[in-house]
């Protein structure tokens, strides 16, 4: 495949990856960015070939793909799909749903704990932002709306989030990387969102969740121009190759 420094994924976060989740991970990125166009049919001996691993990971990343709706398993092959406007849009809507049931049962359980590690949480995405890592800063991002979630110890509301954030992530981190590039002056509105969601768990205020949930989620349209803005540099990239 291309050099390790060139993977769209952060090669940093797959240091405990197996073969199947690296090749998935990747090939999740170059769907969702556009690097891998919708109708382009992929090939099992050509990903293992570019891949450099055996059919076995490449079966094993087809098969995930297949279930998050980005491909479409034929007989000739794997068939990209791909995303579209509205099936981001409708991750967020499923986030949205998520985090405004775990807001309710915050009101009823001690916050305290949550809180400290979310200004924690918060504190790192500032030094990301300090340092133009987009990489980090979208870990830390997923890492903050995660930790919330889990907050509920709800298996069924974490098996729904597990399911999304995969792709969500990718999704994140694409678009992200193109707002540290073009709208770095964005990001202080981005953290004091943030700070206003802390400050909705810490008072149980549900006025002010709803102002920051709105805040942090009708930002989405935004976000959905910059993976528009994220394929055109990447196709760019390509055609200068």
């Amino acid at each position: 495949m291309k050099e390790s420094n060139q993977y769209l994924y952060p090669a940093k976060w797959l240091s405990k990856a197996s073969a199947g989740d690296r090749v998935t991970y990747e090939l999740r990125m170059q769907i969702i960015s556009g690097l891998i166009e919708s109708g382009t049919t992929l090939s099992e001996n050509k990903l293992a070939a570019d891949f450099e691993v055996s059919r076995s990971p490449i079966r094993e990343a087809l098969k995930t793909l297949a279930s998050e709706n980005l491909i479409r398993l034929e007989r000739m092959g794997a068939v990209v799909i791909g995303l579209t406007d509205k099936e981001i849009e409708e991750i967020y809507d499923v986030r949205l749903l998520i985090e405004t049931f775990v807001f309710e049962r915050l009101v009823k359980l001690d916050t305290k704990e949550l809180v400290m590690e979310l200004s924690k949480i918060l504190e790192m995405m500032k030094v990301a932002i300090k340092y133009r890592d987009a990489d980090e800063f979208s870990f830390q991002d997923v890492l903050f709306h995660e930790t919330i979630i889990c907050a509920i110890s709800h298996s069924y509301i974490t098996m729904i989030w597990n399911n999304a954030k995969p792709v969500m992530e990718a999704f994140i981190l694409l678009s992200m990387r193109v707002r540290f590039e073009e709208r770095y002056e964005d990001f202080p509105r981005i953290v004091e969102n943030h700070q206003l969601y802390i400050e909705a768990i810490a008072t149980k205020n549900r006025d002010l969740m709803i102002q920051s949930l709105h805040q942090n989620f009708d930002d989405v349209q935004g976000k959905v121009e910059d993976l528009w803005r994220s394929q055109q540099m990447l196709s760019k990239g390509v055609d200068q190759e």
